[in-house]
């Protein structure tokens, strides 16, 4: 009976202890964590592109075309651009490679080589900064014909 007793009385000390605390307390850390991403994300730098897509129209294979995209730093940090990568090894961006100031501009140039890519092209190119969302694309678009068929 003793041991019954002693058993119940353990149960009730265990169930009285309640995870109650550390709950308001993961509550309390992810507001405040939610509340310091939501200030970083207001002085995150941001991309202003005056375009995000372009279209060369059409273009005779074997030619390298190019477009400067430009864009505007208008956050309250620096941009800093970590990557520019393409869906193909015929599309090469050039980015900026020191940090762009709030306000300041700058460009990404993309050159696209049509040699061996008849037909219509669709290429993007993603940029990896500092930015909020983190990911941006850019798109080029161009109908490429043979020199035979652009006569």
């Amino acid at each position: 009976m003793k041991k019954i007793i002693l058993s119940l009385a353990c149960l009730a000390i265990l169930a009285s202890c309640s995870n109650q605390q550390p709950k308001e307390s993961a509550a309390t850390e992810t507001a405040t964590e939610a509340a310091a991403s939501e200030a970083a994300s207001a002085n995150a730098p941001v991309f202003k592109f005056e375009k995000e897509s372009f279209d060369f129209g059409q273009i005779t294979d074997g030619e390298k075309v190019s477009h400067d995209f430009k864009f505007t730093n208008i956050g309250q940090s620096p941009l800093i651009i970590t990557s520019a990568t393409a869906t193909c090894g015929c599309t090469v961006p050039d980015y900026p490679k020191e940090p762009i100031a709030p306000g300041a501009e700058g460009v990404i140039k993309v050159v696209f080589d049509s040699s061996g890519k008849p037909g219509m092209q669709n290429k993007v190119v993603t940029i990896t900064a500092n930015t909020v969302p983190e990911i941006t694309q850019l798109t080029i678009l161009g109908n490429v014909v043979s020199t035979t068929a652009a006569k």
